[in-house]
């Protein structure tokens, strides 16, 4: 893959740093990447190449590209840390991915120019987010140089997102009314490079176990003029880490000399998390966690169906806030509910409802408290249904797998036979 006519235009009343990419393994035309963002900002976006080969490295990797090259000089350190990465991706990921080398000229750190101390995050509006910035209001006073000061806002994230949509300028306006009571200034960028990576593949586990590290700390760099430290809040708690696209092990890895990227609050549960935004009022006014563009357009904040909605909501049911959430429009919990959306295969899932049980307990929900018994359950048989097979596949080389498949063929077939049997003696 190759990244190079690095510049900057003016788009509307938005400045956009672009580059264009061409794959050299792969049948495909030239694309235009770009980050781009309000005039208000003109001065901090710029075409940083650590922000472009941030990127990209993770789809090259992923395609099978057998280099990325640039030709602008990027930092050592950042490429340094994205071999880390890539070699990291490769033994989580297994199959057929490989490191792939980064061909570009290094730069010095004389080749950029140093921000005043910065702090800045990604603010979604989210459970995650929120969660991040209170707690940095409570452990850094305002003149500390990790005190957030700004939130960066990325359009584009969700497949189909539409900002001439009203109902998309409603979700700005509510994260913007939180960003305002927390005295930071919320920077919107306006972005194709996910959707550039979701022309090759609609699946979102790739964003979701991959490439979301990645593409953030592409955004953070694009405004490596403005912010020195940028912070990624935590999905994962450190009880509970699997492998995923932001994770405390790879996201240090994409810092560069001039900008920093942490990974933030991995101590804290998902409940943890949730009783931190409780305590705020225009937080809760204001929350948004639901991924399902499709509620935007019928008119909703968060669907209230989905499973982090039904999940967000049974603990806010069981702190007694769910109706004081105005973004939820529902005020209440099934049991069936319940146990229709929630799904997850990791323990991460199983701690973010077992964590829910005493205090629903305490409100004397015990219909929930079965629903997630039951949710529980079902989750430790198919987990030692994955067990198995795993098992199977690299011990037995699937020799179990296809006997109980024989087995199960022999059955039928006794089955269909009787049924036959007895079909013709009525018949006689």
């Amino acid at each position: 893959m190759k990244i190079d006519n690095l510049r900057t235009e003016s788009y509307r009343d938005r400045i956009r740093a672009i580059a264009t990419v061409t794959w050299e393994d792969r049948d495909r035309p030239s694309q235009d990447i770009y980050f781009e963002t309000t005039n208000e900002f003109a001065s901090d976006i710029w075409c940083n190449p650590n922000a472009f080969l941030a990127a990209c490295v993770i789809p090259a990797m992923r395609y099978g590209e057998r280099r990325i090259t640039l030709d602008a000089p990027i930092c050592p350190a950042l490429k340094d840390g994205l071999t880390n990465i890539m070699h990291c991706l490769v033994h989580w990921h297994k199959g057929d991915r490989r490191v792939i080398p980064i061909e570009a000229p290094l730069a010095s750190d004389t080749d950029y120019v140093m921000a005043k101390p910065r702090a800045g995050c990604f603010f979604s509006g989210g459970i995650d987010s929120l969660a991040m910035v209170r707690n940095n209001r409570f452990n850094f006073a305002p003149e500390h140089s990790r005190s957030i000061k700004d939130g960066i806002f990325v359009y584009g994230i969700l497949n189909g997102e539409d900002e001439e949509e009203p109902s998309f300028q409603y979700v700005l306006d509510a994260v913007s009314s939180i960003a305002n009571d927390a005295e930071i200034n919320l920077i919107p960028i306006y972005t194709n490079a996910y959707a550039h990576i979701r022309d090759l593949d609609p699946d979102f586990l790739f964003w979701k176990l991959e490439f979301q590290g990645s593409f953030l700390a592409a955004v953070a760099h694009s405004l490596s003029r403005r912010l020195t430290t940028v912070s990624m809040a935590s999905t994962y708690d450190l009880a509970h880490l699997a492998p995923w696209g932001s994770h405390p092990l790879i996201d240090h890895h994409f810092s560069s000399s001039n900008l920093h990227i942490r990974h933030e609050d991995a101590a804290l549960s998902r409940l943890a998390k949730t009783k931190l935004v409780a305590q705020w009022d225009v937080a809760l006014r204001h929350l948004r966690v639901c991924n399902e563009k499709d509620s935007y357009r019928e008119g909703n904040y968060n669907c209230g169906k989905c499973e982090k909605c039904v999940r967000t909501m049974t603990a806010l049911l069981g702190l007694g806030l769910l109706e004081e959430v105005t973004t939820f429009k529902e005020k209440d919990v099934s049991k069936k509910l319940l146990i229709k959306t929630a799904h997850f295969n990791d323990t991460f899932g199983e701690s973010s409802y077992r964590e829910l049980i005493p205090l629903l307990a305490q409100i004397k929900r015990y219909d929930l408290v079965d629903g997630i018994n039951i949710i529980l359950n079902r989750y430790h048989e198919k987990d030692l249904k994955g067990v198995i097979k795993r098992i199977d596949r690299i011990f037995l080389k699937g020799r179990l797998f296809n006997l109980s498949k024989k087995l199960i063929y022999s059955v039928r077939k006794e089955i269909e036979l009787g049924v036959a049997k007895r079909k013709l003696e009525r018949v006689v």
